[in-house]
């Protein structure tokens, strides 16, 4: 059997497009995700087309990238579906891992995306490095200042107010308030 899959990530979008090029391939059944991001691999129409799927089935898609928009777990992905005998068509990118030259192109791929990987880490890793050695600080801005910290201070021995209380009025958790009077050293 041939089983289809079509996903768009937006609910004002329309897959009629993809559903007509399924259609022209003779899918025997097409299973869909509207408005799904690709991102997350747990949708209901992409659960459900894998347990349709049956050794000997081909999962047809019109772009890998409606399959999933993470090219390490569609790998992981298709190694499952490899193990179960079923195999995948891509229209777009004309990949059928039926075939020897589709199985290669789609390594060729996941091999790209990899390095690609790689070397966005890389670069990312050297970034910061030149960002702290220019003396910025990384990571996200403190929610309260060391002066709301010596205010906070203040109040708390001049009323007599709890943790709890500063906390609601500065609106942040007990655990920042404590960690950052820590930090200031004046627990």
């Amino acid at each position: 059997m041939k089983i289809g899959y079509a996903r768009v990530s937006k609910e004002d979008q329309r897959m009629d497009l993809q559903i007509a090029a399924l259609k022209a391939q003779s899918c025997d059944r097409i299973f869909s995700d509207h408005g799904q991001s690709g991102q997350c691999f747990d949708r209901a129409g992409l659960e459900n087309m894998l347990q349709a799927l049956s050794p000997g089935d081909t999962l047809v898609v019109w772009r890998l990238d409606r399959l999933g928009r993470s090219l390490s777990k569609l790998v992981v992905l298709m190694e499952q579906l490899g193990k179960r005998g079923v195999e995948l068509q891509s229209l777009s990118e004309n990949i059928d891992t039926a075939t020897a030259g589709g199985r290669l192109v789609f390594h060729m791929m996941a091999a790209l995306a990899e390095f690609e990987r790689s070397l966005i880490s890389e670069r990312t890793c050297a970034g910061l490095s030149a960002a702290k050695d220019r003396g910025q600080k990384l990571g996200r801005p403190r929610t309260l200042t060391s002066a709301q910290i010596d205010e906070l201070r203040r109040l708390m021995a001049r009323e007599k107010t709890s943790l709890i209380e500063m906390a609601r009025r500065y609106s942040v958790s007990q655990r920042t308030l404590k960690r950052r009077l820590a930090e200031v050293h004046l627990t």
